[in-house]
Parts: structure tokens; C-alpha cells; sequence
């Protein structure tokens, strides 16, 4: 499994909180399993304004057929893939 690091425009949709679906990379993508919560601890990427990261690791398909999985953050104002796995 190859790790990227992407930084693309991304909107990710919830549902009671947890991610459902997203659009990222000019692809939309189904969340295809159970979410699982990332702490700050695990995060390479640099805390802003002295706020912990928060995210989600998920697996996902995308319209076309592609599978990855998606480890996601939020940052003060919109959501980031901080690293993506195919």
C-alpha cells in the first residue's frame, strides 16, 4: 500500500458526525467502512493557533470504482487529506 500526501481541495459530508462521503481530487468518494478517530498525537502536520488536530482514518470508493483509504483532518476552517493510501 503506497502512502501520497495530497493537498486538493476537499469537502468531506458527515452523518451524526462521522464521515459519509467526500469529494476530493475532481473525484466524489462513499465512505465504504467504519471511521475510525485520529487524536492529535498521531499527526506529522504542525498544530495551528495552538488547536489540536482532530481527523478520521476511512476507507472509501470513489464513482468510478477506485478503493483508498483516507486519513482526513480539520483544520479551523475546512477538511484536509493528510495522507491517502491505495
Amino acid at each position: 500500500m503506497a502512502a501520497t500526501e495530497l493537498e486538493r481541495e476537499t469537502t468531506l459530508w458527515t452523518s451524526n458526525d462521522i464521515p459519509a462521503r467526500m469529494f476530493n481530487a475532481g473525484k466524489r468518494w462513499r465512505v465504504t467502512d467504519t471511521p475510525t478517530r485520529l487524536r492529535e498525537s498521531i499527526w506529522t502536520a504542525p498544530l495551528q493557533h495552538g488547536s489540536g488536530l482532530y481527523g478520521w482514518r476511512f476507507q472509501a470508493t470513489s464513482d468510478s470504482g477506485d478503493v483508498a483509504v483516507f486519513d482526513v483532518y480539520r483544520d479551523e476552517d475546512d477538511w484536509h487529506v493528510h495522507h491517502s493510501y491505495t
